[in-house]
């Protein structure tokens, strides 16, 4: 049976899709992340699969450009949504620096016991497979945090989002310091990253002012199209591309912001109004076909007997340990007490993986288990399923007990306008109540 033929691949992508529908809604209801759900339908695929063809292709190219092009969909999606205002700077300076100290902090410890457990992983070495463990997934995290309250959901968002942005940046910073030739020290590296800001802000305006003025309707995905170039050249001009998304996402979101003052003459909002909400719509539906496809392939990649390894466990739950430490204070920090279910809300995922295959082969290190990597996004799903539930749990108990008081406001409500009612005259009587007088000793 030829599994892969041109049909059988357009039925089998279909199916997929329709089932991502599915997963999403049961995730909203059970509060379990369709991306876990996902992944586990790729294992069942990888064995239904080898049932039929004697071995498997090489699934890492198609992997690779799902990764890059959900990577730059989902930090558009979630910049689309991000409002620079005033009673947003600090809610948005703490998700800042909860999503660099944490990644800092938790790629240092993780790194501290890859080099001390795995035979032949130098400092170098360590740090670049700890980086992509340490980023918070917001292909994750910003589907999944809908049902939360609305400060909280901003809060991840905004958090998910800096991790990925800062942990692409620190990756590729350590990166380059393999090469000697290559390497940037830290006034070189913060040289690129202005020049990055630089570009992106330019890119957008001329980006907005010239689509703005496009009158045919199908110009949505070439404007994406231009938005994957410009990606793809920064990459290769090595700079952080990533934040030329981030930019044009938060400058088209905030236009009224970026063209204020003697810029306003120059947008026409209506027409920049629509090409927001066009670009919007098409970005969360191509950010679901590329998420669902990158983490069912993902899960026809996955060895799972790579998990049986007692090495693996033991590094894995040392770094899983570290790494709700290290968010637990960060977030006592800046947030007291009112940090559940945040605390549980740190899942591994799309840019863990994209990082992890990207890693250069002069730092490769083969004593390094895949299974570890596994192990980590699992875990961390798993955790956040647990949170998640045991959060929607207790919403449903609070609910309870305040629909428990209304109802005992309500019947007592009742009772006293029955016992108004008693007291006044009938038609039928036409008697009225006796009355009482406070002073009746006193008349007396």
């Amino acid at each position: 049976m030829e599994l892969f033929s041109s049909y059988n691949l357009i039925i089998e992508g279909a199916l997929v899709l329709i089932l991502s529908f599915w997963f999403n809604g049961l995730s909203k209801k059970t509060n379990i992340p369709s991306v876990l759900m996902l992944i586990v339908l790729g294992v069942v695929l990888q064995y239904v699969a080898k049932a039929f063809v004697p071995a498997l292709p090489d699934f890492f190219p198609i992997l690779e450009i799902l990764g890059i092009v959900g990577l730059i969909m989902i930090v558009l999606e979630a910049a689309l949504e991000l409002e620079l205002r005033r009673d947003k700077f600090w809610p948005i300076v703490k998700s800042l620096t909860i999503a660099i100290g944490g990644l800092m902090a938790s790629t240092w410890v993780a790194a501290l016991i890859l080099e001390n457990l795995i035979p032949g992983m130098s400092t170098a070495s360590a740090w670049l497979y700890a980086t992509p463990l340490s980023i918070l997934s917001s292909a994750i995290i910003i589907p999944s945090v809908g049902g939360l309250s609305e400060a909280k959901k901003e809060f991840h968002v905004y958090e998910s989002t800096f991790s990925d942005i800062a942990g692409i940046i620190l990756f590729y910073f350590l990166a380059g310091q393999l090469n000697p030739a290559e390497a940037v020290g830290p006034a070189g590296f913060a040289g690129t990253l202005a020049l990055t800001l630089v570009i992106a802000l330019v890119a957008s305006y001329v980006l907005i002012l010239i689509f703005q003025s496009i009158k045919t309707q199908a110009k949505q995905f070439l404007l994406i199209a231009v938005l994957l170039l410009l990606y793809a050249l920064g990459k290769k001009l090595h700079l952080s591309s990533l934040i030329i998304i981030l930019v044009f996402g938060l400058v088209i979101a905030n236009m009224k912001l970026f063209f204020a003052g003697p810029l306003r003459k120059y947008l026409k909002e209506d027409r920049a109004k629509q090409i927001y909400h066009e670009l919007h719509i098409i970005t969360l539906e191509s950010a679901f076909v590329v998420r669902t496809f990158f983490f069912v392939v993902f899960g026809l990649t996955i060895v799972l007997s790579s998990l049986l390894s007692v090495k693996v466990l033991l590094i894995s739950v040392l770094i899983l340990a570290s790494i709700y430490l290290i968010r637990f204070i960060f977030l006592r920090v800046f947030f007291g007490s009112d940090i559940r279910p945040q605390l549980f809300i740190a899942p591994r995922g799309l840019i863990t993986v994209l990082l992890f295959y990207g890693i250069p082969m002069e730092a490769r290190v083969e004593a390094f288990e895949p299974g570890i990597l596994l192990f980590i996004i699992i875990g961390t799903s798993l955790i956040m399923t647990w949170a998640m539930i045991r959060d929607k749990q207790k919403m449903v108990t609070a609910l309870d007990e305040i629909e428990e008081e209304y109802d005992k406001l309500d019947e007592a409500y009742d009772a006293e306008q029955e016992l108004e009612l008693s007291q006044k005259p009938t038609p039928e009587t036409g008697l009225t109540p006796p009355v009482e007088p406070d002073n009746l000793q006193e008349e007396e």
